[in-house]
């Protein structure tokens, strides 16, 4: 071996949260989900949420209100994450429980790495957009025990130490002892995850373009926000500088149809271009 064409380098050891991770993307690859681009003009929104912070009422992050916007449309279309039961039924639930992913540093293992830590948010729809915002805001700063990874408690999550005795073991004896059993019953995946993802890509547009993401998941309905890119736009036949947010919808083509999927697309459009709730 010649050192001189490897050059400096560093062995750093592989964290076993990653492999979560891992069966995350690998199992998620499997679901037969549909992915739809679109941009939402959110200039509304936008000017309404500045206009609260000026007039010093409790301030509310775009993040807030979108997930708001999200679980209003997932409550009037409940088709769209739905849990299949089996092969022969379908379950869709009244409530609209959803994950989001906090970035954090997860405590004890003496990496300083921030990861995504999910965050399950109960009956979102019934939810005032203020305590979304509260609820997220807890989960930023909510204080971590060493190895924890789940942001609050619920039913069916592990203790941190069964989660790293399980993340160590082979992938199909985890299949078999975990996902097999979270994932084929649509009760469990309510308790555990929630029927929906929301998901903000760390993307930038400088230019005002477009920049999407699209995510892999679990979740029948996973929405992932990407960059808010300034550009011209149609206003009663003016030509105005407009916000637009790229956003990517995930839907599992085993549960539901175009159809559906359009008539939640359009709906959720309405809500957000009309800054419902500000």
């Amino acid at each position: 071996m010649n050192d001189d064409l490897i050059g400096a380098f560093e062995e750093l050891p592989y964290p076993f949260w990653r492999t979560l991770g891992e069966d995350t993307v690998r199992l998620g690859k499997a679901r037969h989900h549909v992915p739809v681009l679109l941009e939402v003009d959110v200039t509304a929104a936008r000017a309404a949420l500045a206009n609260r912070k000026q007039q010093g009422e409790p301030e509310v992050s775009f993040t807030a209100w979108a997930v708001k916007c999200v679980a209003q449309a997932a409550a009037e279309h409940r088709r769209v994450h739905a849990v299949r039961h089996g092969r022969k039924k379908l379950v869709t639930f009244s409530d609209v429980d959803m994950t989001l992913a906090v970035y954090r540093r997860l405590t004890g293992d003496g990496s300083g790495e921030r990861l995504p830590m999910p965050f399950v948010l109960r009956k979102v729809n019934e939810s005032s957009l203020q305590q979304v915002g509260d609820e997220i805001r807890s989960a930023q700063f909510h204080p971590l025990p060493p190895g924890e990874q789940w942001l609050n408690h619920h039913a069916n999550v592990p203790p941190p130490w069964l989660v790293r005795l399980g993340l160590a073991a082979p992938r199909r004896l985890r299949d078999w002892f975990y996902w097999d059993r979270l994932l084929g019953d649509p009760f469990r995946v309510k308790k555990t995850m929630g029927t929906v993802m929301v998901t903000s890509v760390p993307l930038t547009s400088k230019s005002g373009g477009a920049a999407w993401g699209i995510p892999v998941g679990l979740h029948p309905l996973i929405v992932a926000f990407g960059a808010i890119g300034r550009r011209p736009g149609i206003v009663e036949d003016r030509v105005e500088a407009r916000d637009m947010l790229s956003m990517t919808v995930l839907f599992d083509h085993d549960v539901v149809d175009g159809v559906p999927m359009a008539r939640f697309l359009r709906r959720l459009t309405d809500l957000m271009e009309s800054a419902a709730g500000l």
